[in-house]
């Protein structure tokens, strides 16, 4: 998208905003501005300081002294408060919305905003009339009384957006972020979306909109923001710029060859996938070998964190089929129970939520899927648990080494592997890992690692979903590139590196 460049005051001015968690910095005097009307891009990899940046600018994060704020020229107190973002024109769509699904069009749009009469009563019919402004701002039509999880994906995503502009319709010049809008929505709506925000900035207001599909940036926004290590890597007009050296900015290095020729290795396959299909993923196919690990990745929201679910029974497949070892198992009726039966094992991203329970102790964490070998005649024989506990404590080197500390006091990388030692005590044929080093520092991550390649050594088949780039780099045989739900590339051997995974995952 191009404009005609104009010489203005812009609406917004960062200058030298840094931020420091724990005497560690992770933004470096970042500045940049955005212009009236102007669609600006923000991208960086994983990690990069993007949302940093975004909570410092809606004010859930203080920045440190020496940051500063502009709004058409005149600091903003720090650190930013709702009150403040609302006085200044600042609305925010964030990746989840922020919508209730329960409640109508009407309700999302208004609630929090409603103009009582007398005696707090709701004047419903003014109330109807501020939501058809609402959404007529930005051309849309959608009934008011649709409760909004029945809606469609974008039509949720309209709604957020109809609201935000709505909140700073008073502003002559506003300032709408939009933090990875398109993340669940399918290619069709994207299009849809990509109109409403033309017209926003249409009308005046200034749009920063992260994301991290690279050829929506391109084809949307007048200007792009790099962001690299927590500095500004540079800023450079859309139009000028194509989708290579977007990626170099962000690597911080040429890319080089980014697409090497898949080669196999050929071994005994312990476990294979055909057809399988949920609500993102589409039509998956891919075998593993024993002993083998195979990485699982893409962009977020590209279908790729779906697939351990499907295959655990988890999340309800629509099609789809599993074969471990000679047996085959329909992907649209396992379960869970059913899977563990088969030698599955999966080890979910939520550690205290899905993972494990943080209020239940080490002990009952990690004896749970075990716990019928502990009960002959259905008695818990306690002596046998505790004393099985404490080895796989030691061996995890999980610390502290104390079974009955709940799981949530203890850090996340020792929280990972009293998860890693509940499912690997029972030695599955195919263990699903997604994101297993995530949050965790760099020492716990090395023994991850260790567990994660005895297991394959061992004869398992591994699965690892994960955004961790250079973890799949070093730990994965081959890495599978996910897009819009499909598997695009496959890479191996000499072709597998951090590097080729960020190009493969960012190219359209």
């Amino acid at each position: 998208m191009e404009k005609e460049e104009a010489i203005t005051e812009p609406a917004i001015s960062l200058v030298n905003v840094s931020k420091t968690f724990a005497g560690v910095r992770v933004l470096h005097d970042v500045s940049f501005d955005v212009l009236p009307g102007e669609i600006h891009g923000l991208v960086g990899q994983n990690g990069s300081g993007k949302s940093t940046l975004i909570k410092i600018l809606s004010g859930f994060h203080e920045p440190d002294r020496g940051s500063e704020l502009l709004v058409r020229g005149k600091p903003v107190p720090l650190p930013m408060t709702p009150g403040l973002t609302h006085r200044y024109g600042f609305a925010f769509v964030h990746q989840d919305l922020g919508l209730v699904p329960g409640l109508t069009v009407l309700e999302n749009l208004r609630v929090g905003r409603y103009e009582p009469a007398t005696g707090w009563r709701i004047r419903w019919g003014g109330e109807r009339e501020e939501a058809r402004v609402a959404l007529g701002r930005i051309g849309i039509e959608i009934p008011q009384d649709a409760r909004v999880g029945e809606l469609q994906p974008v039509q949720r995503a309209i709604v957020a957006v109809a609201r935000a502009m709505h909140d700073i319709a008073e502003h002559e010049y506003g300032l709408l972020v939009l933090d990875e809008p398109t993340a669940y929505l399918p290619r069709d709506a994207v299009q849809v979306l990509f109109d409403t925000i033309r017209r926003v900035a249409e009308a005046g207001v200034s749009v920063l909109f992260v994301s991290h599909r690279l050829d929506e940036v391109r084809s949307l926004t007048d200007r792009v923001t790099v962001i690299r290590d927590g500095r500004v890597a540079a800023t450079v007009r859309t139009a000028d710029t194509d989708e290579d050296q977007l990626i170099s900015l962000m690597l911080g290095r040429a890319l080089g060859n980014v697409y090497p020729e898949e080669h196999s290795q050929p071994a005994d396959v312990g476990f294979g996938v055909l057809g399988l299909t949920g609500s993102l993923a589409q039509d998956i196919g891919f075998e593993v070998r024993r002993g083998e690990v195979l990485g699982l990745t893409g962009l977020i929201g590209m279908g790729q964190e779906e697939v351990p679910y499907l295959l655990m029974g988890a999340s309800r497949a629509s099609a789809g089929a599993i074969r471990i070892g000679g047996q085959a198992l329909s992907a649209t009726e396992i379960t869970p129970a059913a899977a563990k039966r088969h030698g599955m094992a999966l080890l979910p991203a939520d550690r205290q939520g899905a993972s494990g329970v943080g209020a239940f102790t080490v002990k009952e964490n990690v004896s749970l899927p075990v716990l019928r070998e502990f009960s002959p005649g259905g008695r818990i024989r306690h002596r046998r648990e505790r004393s099985a506990v404490d080895g796989l404590l030691q061996e995890y080197q999980v610390r502290p080494p104390e079974r009955e500390r709940r799981l949530a006091t203890l850090s996340g990388g020792n929280q990972q592997k009293a998860l890693l030692a509940k499912w690997l005590q029972r030695r599955p044929e195919v263990l699903l890992l997604h994101e297993p080093t995530q949050g965790v520092d760099i020492g716990a991550r090395a023994e991850i690692f260790d567990h994660i390649r005895r297991v394959s050594e061992s004869g398992s088949c591994i699965v690892i979903v994960s955004n961790e780039y250079e973890d799949l780099a070093h730990i994965c045989h081959r890495v599978l590139i996910f897009r819009d739900g499909r598997v695009v590339n496959t890479l191996t051997g000499e072709a597998l590196s951090k590097d080729a995974i960020v190009a493969h995952s960012y190219r359209s």
